[in-house]
């Protein structure tokens, strides 16, 4: 099993499937808050869903709003277990924080790109590679 250091955001440890995207995500308009599902067109995860899963991507876009649909997603049981980001930007970080959903950044996804399962230590700051 491999470990990757990263920078802790939001603490919790979770294990989990992977949804891996190398494209930004808008949580605002882009993921339907009551779903989980990306609704985002053109967006290489459009019709997935993030709910339940350790959702990897490289930075968020878009809306301050997003934070809120985080937010949302948690409320309604279809947020993921946890965030790993190559570079969160406040609206990540606070989303993450309100909804009480683990958070790390500092990772390159490439290092996940094969990677099926996962344990996010966000207390510690490492995300390892179980599958």
């Amino acid at each position: 099993m491999k470990k990757l250091k990263c920078n802790p955001i939001s603490e919790g440890i979770v294990q989990g499937d992977v949804i891996l995207t190398k494209e930004p995500i808008s949580f605002y308009g882009g993921v339907d808050m009551k779903t989980g599902i990306v609704i985002e067109k053109g967006h290489e995860l459009e019709g997935k869903s993030i709910a339940g899963k350790i959702l990897v991507f490289p930075h968020g876009k878009g809306s301050t709003v997003g934070s809120y649909v985080i937010y949302g997603l948690k409320k309604y049981g279809k947020a993921p277990l946890a965030l790993v980001v190559e570079e969160a930007e406040a609206i990540i970080i606070s989303g993450a924080i309100l909804a009480n959903i683990p958070c790390v950044d500092g990772i390159k996804i490439s290092e996940l790109e094969n990677a099926k399962k996962i344990k996010v230590n966000a207390n510690k700051g490492e995300v390892e590679i179980i599958e």
